[in-house]
């Protein structure tokens, strides 16, 4: 291989300055690429160099690999890192790397077609003698062959796209009689995502571990596994929470599934860094699942476990150099934990949330570690993966790292849009997660749907928000007032000033009143009560309030005057004061009105004017953030209107269509 002083990071986000990180304290120069809606993120700047490479849609940027390679060339770079997602396990871009004489930082584009396909994979891992989960993956693919195979494997049966991964073009079937719509869906979501239709089936396992293996290989003949991580906690076929070691792994079980992934490894002769993931039984079985050919998003826990740098082991590989590492001398130490933070509203169905981040402030501390890609005053827009930061916490014991990671969420602030923080925190917190408990199940079995969305706010929160946004609407007369002596704030010549606060949303009303009572003291009433808020100390965005005794330290975002977000702990609250608005009541859209729920493009429109439709019918369908999203009619009526075409670009709250309720 050609060494290389210069690296081209194919991406962006968090990965791409985690990238950007390593390739600087090794002492290389580096270059960043950009989409216009990127031009001023954090990688950006952080690159020696940094090219735009296109439009903010990712196929016409990050996706293209033709510009991506353009651009190393116009920089001078003779390598590119693809990081993981858009063109990391593309065999086309890497062979078309080679081709243009540049050192592709990953595995050889045999390698990642091969196990790119899971139908070719799986059979590849059966020669191998891997143990692989009992399945279909044969070239017939018309919907009688696979429902054929699904009853001869017997339900419930998981759909999957050969071609895909990260739980798109996935489903899970549990009998025949849903099989045809399942297949229809998982067909359509992998050929849009991954430009194939072709799918395999396998026999769900009820209740397992995801459980991967890293693993690495160089070119001179070793090859290695640096332990496990088990990703039980997942939804939607999505990883929430990584952790390493797995909790129930005894190292006999380990040395048997090493074994199979440096075996699966070798069988197709890898190099560079891949994952061998596996499906563990109860009895201690394990099942291949599939090999990802390329750094994970969780390699961070490997690496505060074992004290290695992945990203320089890809480097020091793809430079021709020996691993310089052998299987004896990989030795775990204490226990890591990563949740994935995401800009999504788990009130809402997890929705992707999109826009303006008003205040970003990550947590620190011992044994904390937060990649983030994202700032204060930086966009969230919808043209990609909505994860904003990875969490991760080490300790000597697993029950540490659960603690520090708890309190790591609860001292990261993200305001202007909804974000997971509660939910993890939530997760975290459950019996059996903090037992190690946690299966693939976990998720479904741990959380109705109406514990997504989390608590209302409790009585001392809205009171602290209200004395809150008192101070901050007090501020901001005063300032904009002349000759006013700040010893008369909060004071007043006749009766006490009551200030009255409503907050409202779909779970009820709060209304407040809020009354100086002299030396930063106020009664907050509520209902029939009446609780005594000290204000401690109220800074720019932090603050130390006493309810009734209890000290409580919270963060704040006022995003405009009227609504401030509080950060109690793991919770981000909004406080929306309905008398600060000249129309409280006006509410967006109503039950006959379809809008869109986020930014996207519209697949599909399932109606036209004149249907008639039932609650729960499919109207449309929405792709946003690589994922596709099923709009249903909220009532029984008719479709009065239709104000969007399949192919139409949507932005949030845009009506797609009228529908007239049932008299």
């Amino acid at each position: 291989m050609t060494p290389f002083d210069t690296i081209l990071v194919a991406n962006r986000g968090e990965i791409a300055l985690r990238i950007l990180r390593t390739a600087r304290a090794l002492g290389l120069r580096t270059v960043a690429v950009h989409s216009a809606a990127d031009a001023t993120a954090p990688h950006v700047r952080l690159a020696d160099r940094a090219v735009a490479i296109g439009p903010a849609p990712a196929a016409e940027s990050y996706l293209d690999g033709a510009r991506i390679i353009a651009a190393a060339q116009a920089a001078g770079a003779q390598a590119v890192h693809p990081g993981y997602g858009f063109l990391a396990e593309n065999a086309d871009f890497a062979r078309a790397c080679a081709e243009a004489g540049l050192t592709f930082i990953g595995p050889g584009p045999e390698a990642i077609a091969l196990m790119g396909n899971k139908a070719e994979a799986k059979r590849r891992m059966v020669a191998a003698g891997v143990p692989c989960v009992p399945g279909y993956e044969g070239a017939d693919q018309s919907d009688a062959a696979l429902a054929a195979a699904a009853r001869e494997i017997g339900f419930p049966v998981m759909v999957k796209a050969a071609a895909g991964g990260g739980g798109r073009g996935m489903r899970l079937v549990e009998r025949d009689a849903d099989l045809a719509e399942a297949l229809a869906a998982a067909r359509s979501e992998a050929r849009n995502a991954f430009g194939s239709d072709e799918l395999i089936l396998e026999k769900a396992i009820r209740r397992p571990r995801h459980v991967e293996v890293q693993v690495f290989a160089d070119g001179h003949g070793t090859t290695i596994h640096m332990g496990e991580r088990d990703c039980s906690v997942q939804r939607r076929h999505q990883k929430v929470v990584e952790e390493a070691p797995c909790p129930v792994m005894t190292p006999d079980l380990r040395a048997r599934i090493g074994a199979a992934a440096v075996e699966a490894a070798r069988a197709i002769g890898y190099r560079g860094a891949g994952t061998v993931e596996f499906l563990l039984d109860a009895d201690g079985a394990f099942h291949f699942l599939e090999m990802n050919t390329r750094l994970q998003v969780e390699h961070p826990v490997t690496e505060m476990v074992t004290g290695l740098d992945l990203v320089a082991l890809q480097i020091r590989v793809a430079q021709g150099l020996p691993l310089g590492l052998d299987q004896d001398d990989v030795t775990l130490n204490g226990h890591a934990m990563e949740v994935r933070l995401y800009a999504e509203d788990p009130a809402q169905g997890f929705l992707p949330a999109t826009g303006p981040v008003g205040l970003w402030r990550p947590a620190a501390g011992d044994g904390i570690r937060i990649d983030a890609g994202i700032e204060t005053g930086q966009a969230v827009t919808p043209f990609y993966d909505p994860m904003v930061a990875k969490v991760v916490a080490w300790g000597e014991t697993r029950e540490t790292a659960r603690r520090r990671l708890l309190g790591a969420l609860a001292e990261t602030a993200l305001f202007g849009l909804a974000t997971n923080k509660g939910f993890l925190a939530r997760v975290l917190d459950r019996p059996a997660f903090a037992a190690g408990a946690a299966t693939t199940a976990f998720i479904d079995e741990e959380f109705a749907p109406g514990d997504l969305a989390g608590d209302a706010p409790t009585p001392a929160e809205a009171a602290m928000a209200a004395v809150v946004q008192f101070r901050l609407d007090r501020d901001r007369a005063f300032g904009q007032s002349r000759n006013v002596d700040p010893r008369l704030l909060d004071w007043s010549s006749g009766e006490p000033l009551v200030t009255h606060i409503a907050y409202g949303g779909e779970d009820g009303s709060l209304d407040l009143t809020v009354s100086p009572r002299g030396g930063d003291t106020y009664a907050v009433g509520l209902d029939d009560g009446e609780m005594t808020v000290r204000v401690l100390d109220l800074g720019a965005v932090d603050g130390r309030l006493e309810v009734d005794g209890v000290r409580h330290r919270l963060t704040f975002w006022e995003s405009a005057p009227g609504i401030v977000e509080i950060a109690f702990g793991g919770n981000r609250r909004v406080f929306r004061n309905r008398l600060a608005f000249a129309d409280p009541a006006a509410e967006a859209g109503g039950g006959g009105q379809v809008a869109a729920p986020m930014h996207g493009a519209l697949l599909e429109v399932a109606v036209a004017e004149g249907d008639r439709v039932a609650a729960g019918d499919r109207l449309a369908v929405l792709e946003a953030m690589k994922m596709q999203h099923v709009i249903r009619a909220g009532i029984d009526g008719t479709v009065a209107s239709v104000r969007a075409a399949a192919g139409a670009q949507v932005a949030a709250g845009d009506l797609l269509m009228e529908i007239v309720a049932d008299e």
